[in-house]
């Protein structure tokens, strides 16, 4: 599906949906988990989709409800009907509960959260599971969870590079290993699964490297959250883990994800609109958050208020400035930085974040790329990129490939509301794997 987006007048208001991060997490501690789960206002996205099959194959109950809900965040089904929540019935671990094994290898699609967090759900079992994926997922490398899983107990075998398909089992034995975690979600798969390891089984880790650290404190928060007694040291460089825990539910909703909320609130900065953003938890942990932070050092306008609940509203009267911006915690944030930087005066260098090339593309590289066809000249470094801003000129129109990659799907539409022409972008279907319903949003012409 290809995409052309227009320089338009678009909503002064979004609804952001459901944090992708915060619903896979709940979702698998749902699934794993003793009793009866309710999570209301779920992301129903194509990567929330792909870990609900997946759950769902390893044996927990999942029932969905959707209503006619105005408030819902999430885009209406066939029927009309939002998604507006999941009853979950849980597996059981650490209760005497099981992972099925359905013998046929398990799907994730092009959710390498789920993928990852995953395979060390599966390590728990002591039955062969099997995962495979879509193209990407197919070169991304899960060469060090793999080794880690190796070093307590599991039995592993996958692709050349660690890819899919990847198959484990258990059991899961403990003992202590190392693991350098260029994506946090190596060592939150650890966490995760460790905990449910049998009562008198110690997991210890030892993380050398570590990026995206906010990911981690949100993991974190949720072994806190169900009073799971690991130990771990400030700088997250080591972590000790009984197991013989079990998950317990935990009912509500699922907060906004600040993630998507960088796509507009990018593009109040790209075009000078107010932009009002509804749906998200001023108080919340994610690390992209920071995108506002950024904003405001680039001049824009950014305040929170509540009534009743949080709005952040984000405007822009004077010129965008260019700077440097640190996105180790924060990688997904290169695509759309990449885009608003284009808008701004002078250069804007995006540093210390050479793990933006192991993503579902190397976005350094394709960003420079499809850039440059849109008029705007950049400087590729091995970890980050340095955009030559055009100030108010900004992007030209032409043709754009996004190599199938939802978070430059999304940036290249958000820049291309401020653009001089329309904007033509190849393989746009991937932006419902996070975020349903936005190109639509922007008023896209879409081409099956």
């Amino acid at each position: 599906m290809n995409a052309i987006i227009t320089p338009r007048q678009f909503p002064q208001g979004f609804r952001i949906p459901a944090s992708k991060s915060h619903t896979i997490r709940r979702l698998l501690l749902a699934a794993l988990g003793h009793g009866v789960t309710e999570i209301a206002y779920p992301l129903d996205s194509l990567d929330a989709r792909s870990c609900l099959n997946i759950c769902r194959s390893l044996g927990a109950g999942i029932e969905e409800h959707r209503a006619i809900d105005p408030a819902c965040p999430n885009p209406a089904g066939e029927d009309g009907k939002k998604l507006v929540g999941w009853t979950v019935c849980g597996i059981g671990l650490g209760a005497g509960g099981r992972l099925k094994s359905s013998g046929s290898a398990l799907d994730v699609g092009n959710s390498g959260t789920t993928l990852f967090l995953v395979l060390a759900v599966a390590a728990l079992g002591d039955l062969p599971v099997t995962f495979t994926g879509d193209e990407q997922i197919a070169r991304r490398s899960a060469g060090p969870l793999l080794s880690a899983l190796s070093g307590l107990g599991i039995a592993v075998e996958s692709a050349p590079g660690g890819c899919v398909p990847i198959t484990l089992s258990g059991p899961w034995k403990g003992g202590r290993v190392s693991i350098p975690c260029p994506t946090s979600q190596y060592l939150s798969a650890l966490l995760l699964a460790a905990p449910l390891a049998p009562a008198g089984v110690i997991t210890e880790i030892d993380v050398p490297l570590l990026n995206e650290k906010p990911y981690i404190e949100m993991t974190l928060s949720y072994l806190k959250a169900q009073g799971i007694p690991f130990k771990g040291a400030g700088d997250f460089s080591r972590f000790r883990i009984p197991g013989g825990a079990r998950y317990r539910p935990m009912n509500g909703p699922v907060p906004g994800d600040f993630s998507s909320a960088a796509f507009p609130g990018g593009i109040a900065a790209i075009t000078g609109k107010k932009v009002m953003l509804r749906g998200l938890d001023r108080e919340d942990t994610q690390g992209d958050k920071a995108f506002f932070d950024m904003l405001r050092s680039m001049g824009c306008d950014v305040a929170w208020s509540q009534a009743p609940e949080w709005v952040l509203t984000v405007s822009r009267t004077g010129p965008l400035r260019g700077g440097e911006f640190d996105l180790n915690d924060t990688p997904d944030l290169l695509p759309i930085m990449a885009v608003t930087a284009a808008y701004a005066q002078g250069d804007t260098a995006l540093v210390n974040v050479a793990h933006a090339r192991i993503k579902e593309t190397d976005r350094i590289a394709v960003m420079a790329e499809e850039l440059g066809k849109l008029g705007v000249s950049t400087t590729e470094r091995p970890d980050g990129l340095i955009i030559h801003g055009n100030g108010g000129a900004g992007l030209k129109g032409g043709r754009v490939d996004s190599r199938g990659d939802h978070r430059i799907v999304m940036a290249l539409a958000a820049g291309a509301l401020g653009a001089a022409g329309p904007v033509h972008i190849e393989a746009a279907e991937s932006a419902a794997v996070t975020y349903p319903g936005f190109l639509e949003l922007l008023g896209a012409d879409i081409i099956e």
